[in-house]
């Protein structure tokens, strides 16, 4: 489990593609952190750790998580946001967050006030019911708030602090990003499913 908190960037420094899907290599300060099978958020994704090499770890993609999320689109030289799992024993800054993504959104529009940055993000339709005004969304599984929601899109305002320590700099408008809901708002609209049928 992780708490949405970006750790660290990487930079992408390879990325093969195979019958059984794509292996990365990731240049990161947290690599001396981390040791073989440890989890590790990739841009919102949480894989599992295969190999270290100095400054570099390396983990593999599934053919299923290539498919669901932008992971499969991954390019050599991109910026990833990472971050390692939560401690028990320490602070929740953001908020649950599996790194299991719900959905890709694409961003479609980006602009400037004061300092800050507000980000537009259209969502699959299915995710409708998952956010609501004030809630909690992992982008590129960064816990952001969401603070305009339109029916197929929301909108996120992103401090200095978080559009200068993360990959979100580096967005265009049209570019894919992974989105997960907040897990009690999907236990919740769940429930209610379950209990209507």
């Amino acid at each position: 489990m992780f708490t949405g908190i970006v750790e660290e960037t990487g930079t992408l420094e390879d990325v093969t593609t195979g019958v059984g899907g794509v292996r990365i290599r990731i240049e990161t300060a947290l690599a001396p952190l981390l040791s073989p099978g440890a989890s590790l958020a990739v841009n919102g994704v949480c894989l599992t750790v295969v190999r270290l090499d100095g400054d570099h770890v390396m983990a593999d993609i599934g053919p299923e998580t290539a498919r669901i999320t932008t992971l499969g689109g991954l390019q050599r030289g991109q910026t990833v946001n990472l971050e390692r799992p939560m401690r028990m024993d320490g602070r929740l800054d953001g908020h649950f967050v599996l790194g299991h993504v719900d959905g890709v959104g694409t961003v479609t529009e980006l602009r400037p006030e004061a300092d800050s940055h507000w980000l537009r993000v259209a969502f699959p339709a299915a995710l409708a019911p998952y956010f609501i005004r004030k809630g909690s969304v992992a982008v590129d599984g960064i816990s952001l708030t969401v603070a305009g929601l339109g029916e197929r899109h929301f909108d996120v305002q992103v401090i200095p602090y978080t559009w200068s320590h993360t990959a979100l700099r580096h967005l265009r408008s049209g570019d894919r990003v992974n989105l997960e809901c907040d897990m009690i708002g999907k236990y919740v609209v769940r429930a209610l499913e379950a209990r209507n049928s």
